[in-house]
């Protein structure tokens, strides 16, 4: 064979393995992608377990079992099968909840039920509005909670949160108490207190004990904070929107829940 045909020769059959390997990777493309988007999406869905746990769960729950008289809950069977229709929705789950946990809720749409007439719902979380999350990691937490749906339409009863009995010296103890009341009414799901929650959109309170005293003259720590649980709108701290925390703790906790918050509050220097 001359080096010319050898040159034909190889050329052709070149082009030839070519083919068959784009072949075969065109018939495998298909699987590949699917493969692909599923792995992105458990990569969002783990990303955003991550961020619900910090920002949402002080809230929703954990689970997103909700807290009575506070938030509703997220993974349940009406909300993936009727809440879209209950608010007038008319895109998919993944946008309304994009959009709410987005650009948050000025009221709630069952006062009765959540947070209380006249209450904020939901303060926003993107920060095009002011919060402190990036549109990605919002896409996250949408496909961590739309992660529920399966688990929520077969009526799975939620496991409570274990909570640790407390003990004889704990119970006594009003600090500790009030510790207790901070993390049951979602209190950590807007502020920070180093140690203990890690919530960005209420102002830091790991050093509040300290700090309210210095907020208004003339007025003590201590009726600071118990005015701050009572009337939120009363003393603004700057950076931070009005309207974010409930307006109705005086119905929501009992007087010594409210006295054992503010001890707890108070202890911290």
């Amino acid at each position: 064979m001359s080096r010319f045909n050898l040159e034909i020769f190889l050329g052709v059959f070149l082009v030839s393995v070519t083919t068959v390997i784009l072949l075969i990777y065109g018939f495998n493309e298909e699987d590949r992608m699917a493969q692909e988007v599923e792995r992105q999406q458990g990569r969002a869905i783990e990303v955003g377990a991550g961020l619900f746990e910090n920002n949402c769960s002080g809230c929703h729950g954990l689970k997103g079992e909700g807290i009575t008289g506070l938030c509703p809950p997220l993974n349940d069977g009406e909300f993936f099968t009727n809440r879209m229709k209950e608010v007038g929705w008319s895109g998919s789950l993944e946008d309304y909840i994009i959009s709410v946990v987005a650009s948050g809720r000025a009221a709630s749409t069952r006062p009765d039920e959540y947070a209380g007439q006249g209450n904020p719902a939901m303060p926003a979380w993107s920060d095009k509005f002011g919060g402190p999350l990036r549109e990605d990691q919002i896409d996250s937490i949408a496909q961590f909670v739309l992660n529920w749906e399966s688990t929520a339409l077969e009526d799975v009863v939620l496991e409570e949160l274990a909570t640790p009995t407390p003990s004889p010296e704990e119970e006594a103890d009003p600090v500790a108490r009030g510790q207790r009341v901070y993390l049951d009414t979602g209190c950590g799901g807007c502020h920070t207190i180093d140690g203990l929650s890690a919530g960005t959109v209420g102002p830091n309170q790991s050093t509040i004990g300290t700090v309210a005293a210095t907020r208004i003259p003339g007025m003590s720590a201590e009726d600071y904070i118990l005015e701050s649980i009572l009337d939120p709108s009363a003393f603004l701290v700057e950076g931070y929107p009005d309207n974010v925390m409930p307006k109705n703790y005086d119905e929501l906790l009992t007087t010594e829940e409210i006295s054992d918050l503010l001890a707890f509050f108070l202890s911290l220097q």
